[in-house]
């Protein structure tokens, strides 16, 4: 594994604006080149068109930004490109729920409960749930607060972008379906987590659309760093900021269930494809905890090892 590290070619697979609209490109050497263009595949111009050819799309890539190290045509400067959401916009985003042993011990404290045994040992799988795909929003933008929320609360997240069609995957296969990883921000309205005025009693009291999928509720980026250059997407760390104030500071290894339990249980229920989103779950740490959510004029930024930084200011 370490001699096939090695002998990657690191690039970072990007969306960027442009004067022909949002066009698929590679980041090498802190340029950006057009991916249609750098491939000779018009249908690489978006971003879904490359990871519907992923298994041919990444070793063209690859041999094509090799040779823009050997010279040739420079690219656009990455300080002068204006990135949007890699995938524009996921055929689905799956968000993984109570995911980080640190979280559910958080959560028990917070609700006064006793922790709970490991999901594992109590024969469970992985459950999630799924946001609206044009709830996705680029690195740097600018959110309006949900009308009427006062606790918006934050969840900084690794994601995986599926690379080819996934249906009853093994385990141990899992990650052979991951494109790449990015960074995101699983944005909760707690305050609408149910219904008001239905019982608690009621099966019909939660309220999934209002709490997680507001205009704006997913930042996504700034980019999708290809899987073959991250060995194990378990041992990655990752942090939050809210105004430079760390808030959420764990790793990828605390997760209940691991990113390849995750594919294999969702493969079972629907067939994954190219382009969707799984949101991992996030760690202790969020605002709920705290008794603290965001308000106007709020920076939120979440890091990820070896994936990239995300950035997010509420207005």
């Amino acid at each position: 594994m370490a001699d096939e590290q090695r002998n990657t070619t690191h690039y970072k697979l990007v969306t960027c604006e442009s004067a022909r609209g949002p066009r698929a490109g590679a980041v090498f050497h802190d340029a950006v080149f057009d991916l249609a263009e750098l491939t000779g595949k018009p249908s690489y111009a978006t971003m879904l068109g490359v990871l519907d050819d992923w298994a041919k799309a990444e070793p063209l890539i690859e041999a094509a930004v090799a040779n823009r190290g050997s010279g040739g045509t420079p690219g656009s400067p990455l300080a002068k490109v204006r990135l949007l959401a890699p995938v524009l916009y996921p055929p689905t985003i799956f968000c993984a729920g109570a995911n980080y042993s640190d979280h559910m011990a958080e959560m028990a404290r917070v609700f006064n409960l006793q922790p709970e045994p490991d999901p594992h040992k109590a024969g469970l799988t992985s459950w999630h749930f799924i946001k609206a795909s044009r709830t996705v929003v680029q690195t740097d933008a600018r959110i309006p607060l949900p009308a009427r929320t006062r606790m918006l609360d934050w969840e900084a997240e690794l994601a995986a972008v599926i690379g080819r069609a996934a249906k009853n995957v093994p385990v141990e296969r899992a990650i052979d379906y991951v494109a790449g990883y990015t960074v995101a921000n699983d944005l909760s309205a707690r305050d609408f987590t149910v219904r008001p005025s239905v019982p608690e009693t009621s099966p019909f009291r939660y309220d999934w659309i209002s709490q997680k999928s507001f205009d704006g509720a997913c930042p996504v980026g700034p980019w999708i760093v290809p899987a073959k250059q991250i060995p194990d997407p378990q041992r990655l760390g990752i942090k939050l900021w809210v105004n430079d104030v760390l808030k959420q500071d764990s790793h990828t290894s605390k997760m209940i269930f691991s990113l390849a339990e995750q594919i294999a249980q969702l493969s079972t229920r629907l067939t994954l494809y190219p382009g969707d989103l799984i949101l991992t779950g996030t760690p202790a740490g969020v605002g709920l905890a705290r008794k603290e959510f965001l308000k106007s004029g709020d920076v939120v930024r979440v890091w990820v090892e070896q994936v990239g930084e995300l950035s997010t200011r509420l207005t």
